[in-house]
């Protein structure tokens, strides 16, 4: 079956619970079938239905069984015209690196009180040690 191209205004127009179209990464999926399978429920895709909803499956970080399933459901592609919402940004297989410019000062401050701590342990037990020689 040759891929269908839709527009997405074609798109807008499946989205009810009876007629569900989704599209991801530029495909467009009929996820009519799938509605009442869907682990997240009905609501999650009934929000996206009939819209672009590449950022909604991306932020969710679906398992590759996931995409395998979506597979099942596709339809054909999205014929971009002038005005159409521009393509989301492909999800990157690597998250985006750390921010740890504060992690040096929770390392110091756990360092400081437990430096902190050990000298009161042990001026407690000089001072007990001097109170009971006199």
């Amino acid at each position: 079956m040759a891929a269908k191209e839709f527009t997405y205004q074609d798109v807008a127009e499946h989205n009810t619970k009876k007629d569900l179209y989704v599209v991801i990464h530029d495909k467009v999926y009929d996820t009519t079938k799938f509605i009442d399978e869907h682990p997240g429920g009905e609501e999650v895709l009934l929000d996206v239905g009939g819209q672009d909803a590449t950022e909604a499956f991306e932020d969710v970080g679906h398992s590759d069984e996931a995409r395998e399933t979506l597979e099942k459901y596709y339809v054909g592609t999205v014929k971009r015209k002038p005005g159409d919402p521009a393509p989301k940004a492909t999800a990157s297989a690597v998250s985006p690196p750390a921010d740890t410019s504060g992690a040096g000062l929770g390392t110091a401050l756990y360092a400081f009180v437990f430096v902190g701590g050990l000298v009161a342990y042990f001026g407690y037990q000089y001072l007990q040690s001097q109170e009971t020689k006199a």
